[in-house]
Order: structure tokens, then sequence, then C-alpha cells
């Protein structure tokens, strides 16, 4: 069962009105063809996911799970994709950074978008994290993936269009009848909305108030050097070295603090109508609180915020000789814990760590210091995901996981943190003139490198090497990495 009427409407043969909104001046400096070629990519990589959610009952008996797992009801969904060859289907964590693309493009597409994934919510305000639509889908998803848990949640990053939308409504920015339209899609999404902030407020919440903490993570595993949280879309991000209910999970906090501001902002839009009178002023109050938040997240010694959880460093894999049941000899790759774990924060300065700076509740000082220096996290090509002082610094997380979020380049997370950077150049105070610098910097090195890469290759790629600056993993990859084009717009 799903909640409320359906939101979406019929707008498949949209994808060709307003590209114009995305053309600005700064095509003259670095082409209208390269741009031009980014939305056509845009366009014919995404807008084709009409299918049912509905894995066949031949796959299920394959996997001989039938009586743990039930199928999710027939439905279509209308998404962008990150990359149509490699990954052609919906990811909730990447749809929100998609439609921060879109709604400047066409906010109609952007609304039909969101109101899909909205109609995929559960009776409990869950929703799926990835959706497999169909056998070309399916044929892309290894096996372990493809059954999802309602245990499990996924960054809410619609609330990123969400909260362009409702700032742009505060400022002024859309035509009158823009407006209305914006206004109406809030009052019907609003029901939604709240069930799945809800959700994430009850199931994903910590021991203490106002922590949270992703669920889904093994704490069983003998192959992981670190088990991964797929949950939190940072995939091999290193967190507490042993998983528990008792771990703080910084970036979900944050990502928190956002749902909670646009719900607490919607509201305000809506103050006289007393059937929406809720309040989330309070939540967005204590996750804002600076020194609640250096209480629970903040380590004075490397002067940045940190997971919490139990955790050692001393964690390895080890080659282990291992005889098979025909005595055949073989080796495997395992995990051995050389120290027992104790409840503490987690010392890996990387993405997660700016969180706290991204959504701009802390003086920035300190991280402009450790985004600044080359031995932590700056490179002549972007942003590295995990600090070169890291222990996991670009280690295998198992014999056939490669690193993936333990160094290279991303752009959406690039994005985010040039958007904080920006705004602090921005505003009068002591950190203007060093963010402006840091900002300009890391802007010009970021778009020289995806255009470079582009006229070398031909391809937007998922990521970029941190030491060379070449692309690496999916390629054409039209998704999160067209954020280029609104680096380029300083649109944030």
């Amino acid at each position: 069962m799903n909640v409320g009427v359906e939101l979406h409407v019929d707008n498949r043969a949209k994808v060709e009105v307003g590209k114009n909104r995305v053309y600005g001046v700064w095509c003259m400096v670095y082409g209208l063809l390269w741009i031009k070629w980014v939305m056509a990519g845009l366009v014919k990589n995404k807008f084709w996911a009409w299918a049912e959610i509905c894995n066949k009952k031949s796959y299920l008996k394959l996997l001989d799970i039938r009586d743990k797992f039930i199928l999710y009801w027939p439905a279509e969904l209308y998404t962008a994709v990150p990359s149509r060859p490699f990954f052609p289907r919906g990811f909730l964590w990447d749809e929100g950074f998609h439609q921060l693309l879109i709604w400047r493009w066409d906010i109609h597409i952007c609304f039909d978008i969101i109101g899909h994934w909205l109609d995929l919510m559960n009776i409990d305000g869950w929703i799926p994290r990835e959706q497999i639509l169909g056998a070309e889908a399916l044929s892309k998803v290894p096996d372990e993936f493809v059954i999802q848990h309602p245990s499990n949640g996924n960054p809410p990053t619609l609330f990123l269009v969400l909260h362009d939308l409702i700032n742009g409504l505060k400022k002024n920015k859309f035509t009158a009848i823009e407006s209305d339209e914006i206004s109406s899609f809030f009052k019907l999404a609003f029901v939604r909305l709240e069930a799945w902030f809800q959700w994430f407020n009850t199931t994903q919440s910590g021991k203490e108030i106002g922590t949270y903490f992703w669920h889904g993570r093994d704490n069983t595993t003998t192959r992981e050097l670190n088990p991964k949280t797929l949950s939190s879309g940072l995939d091999d991000y290193p967190r507490a070295s042993h998983p528990s209910e008792d771990e703080r999970h910084l970036d979900l906090r944050c990502w928190m603090l956002l749902a909670a501001d646009c719900m607490n902002s919607i509201l305000e839009l809506f103050e006289k109508e007393q059937k929406l009178k809720k309040d989330y002023s309070s939540t967005v109050k204590l996750l804002s609180d600076f020194e609640v938040l250096n209480q629970m997240h903040y380590d004075d010694t490397y002067g940045a915020y940190f997971d919490f959880g139990n955790h050692t460093e001393k964690v390895r894999l080890r080659w282990k000789d291992v005889i098979t049941g025909n005595n055949y000899a073989t080796r495997e790759l395992v995990r051995e814990v050389l120290d027992k774990p104790k409840p503490s924060l987690v010392p890996h300065v990387g993405y997660v760590s700016l969180f706290p700076l991204i959504w701009r509740i802390i003086p920035p000082v300190k991280q402009f210091d450790l985004i600044s220096n080359r031995s932590i996290l700056w490179t002549d090509y972007g942003l590295r995901s995990l600090a070169k002082t890291s222990s996991i610094y670009m280690k295998r997380n198992t014999e056939h996981d490669p690193p993936y979020w333990r160094g290279p380049i991303w752009m959406n997370m690039n994005y985010m943190i040039l958007s904080a950077l920006f705004h602090y150049s921005e505003v009068d105070g002591p950190f203007r003139d060093r963010a402006r610098s840091i900002y300009e910097e890391l802007r010009e090195n970021l778009m020289r490198n995806v255009i470079h890469n582009y006229y070398q290759t031909g391809y937007l790629w998922e990521q970029y090497d941190q030491k060379t600056g070449k692309g690496k993993g999916t390629r054409l990859f039209t998704g999160w990495t067209a954020l280029i084009l609104l680096i380029m717009a300083e649109a944030y």
C-alpha cells in the first residue's frame, strides 16, 4: 500500500522543453557545442524508465527466498539514471542531484519525476533505494543487490531540490505562475514528504536524542576490511570498524537537518492553513545546535568532525590458506582484528567530515584548513573523498572490491562543498576572502579537469583519479557528473 493520492502526471513528451534555461553566459567561455553535448546526454540517458517494480518469480525461485521476501506492487517510474549503458535504473540517492539540473531545465519534468518517486512510498514511509525495472536493468545488477530491505534508507537528496525551490520562493525568483505551481506541488506532496521524514526520524534514529545511524551494515563479516554502508550512498567510506546500534553517523544527522528545515519552511509558507499545522522547528534547532554537534562528533585534536561508534584502527586483511570440501587448497583474503574495539570517534577525515560545513552550521576556518591541505583533501583536480592521512586511504575492502569512496574525486560532493564555499565567500565576515580564494581555485580545477577528460576521451566519468585527474569507473556518466554545468554557471 502506498501513501496518499498519486502525484505524477504523464509528462513523457516533455523532454525537449526548456533547454534554453540551462544555457547561460558561461557557454561563450567553455563552448556551446560542449554544453549541448552534456544536455543531450541528460536527455538520451535518462527519461526512459517506465516499467513495473516486479521481479519474476523464476528469479526469486533461483535465490530460494520466496518465503522471506515479497514483491513490491506493480508501478511505473519516470526517472533519470546515472548512466544509460551501465546503470539503467533509478537510484534514490542520485536522483536528488539529477533534479538540481532538471528543475532549472524544466520544472514540470522535475515535479513529475519527484512525484513518481514519492508514489513508490509504502505505508510506512519507506522508498526503495534502487528501482530495478525490467529485464535490462535486472541484467546489470548482481544477485545480492536485487533484494531490498525496508529497514535500510538512502540519503533523502530530493530535499536538495525542495530546498532550492523554497529559497527561490522566498527570494521571489519565480514568476507568479511558477510560484503558484510550486506551492500547489508542495501542498500535494506534503503528506508523503512528512511520512518519508517520519520514517527516517523513527527507524534510523540512534540511542541518544538527535543521533542517527545508517542501517544495513554487516556486523558478522569476515571478508571486509571495513563493513560497507551501502545505504549511505558512500558505500566503502570508512565507518566504525564494528557496526552496532551505538553508531552516530554524521552525514545522516546532516541530511536530517536539511529535511527538517525543508519541512519547517513548507509549513511556514502555508502557516495559515490549519490542516498543515505541525512543528519541525524544534528538530531544526536541535540538529543545528553547534554545542551539541561538537559534543557528539567533534575531535579537537584533528580539528574535524567524525562518526562515532565501536571502533579500532587495528584491522587488516591477510591471506589465509583454506581447504575446500574436495580437499582442494586455496587462499582467501580475510579480515583480522588485532585490538579490541571501543566506543570512540572514527578518525577518518573525508567527505563525511565536511557535512557540517556543507550545511553551514559551523565556523568554517578549520574546515578550510582540511580542504586546502594537499596532504589531506586538496588535489589539482578536485577534493579527494578520503584524506591521504587515513589508515584506509586507497585500500581494498575485500579481495574483489577496489577502493571506491576512499580517495577518488566525486562531482556530487565537490558541488555541495563548492556551494558552501560560495556561500561563505558572499557573506561579510572574517572568512570571506579565504572562502573566495579556495572556492575559485577548486572550481577552476574541477572545470578544467572534466573538460580535459572530455576532449581526451569523449566522456563524462563516474569519478576522477586524485593523482592524475584521469576519468575512472563508469564512462558516459551523465548523472551527477553533469553538475559541472551548474558549477560553470555558479548555480548553487
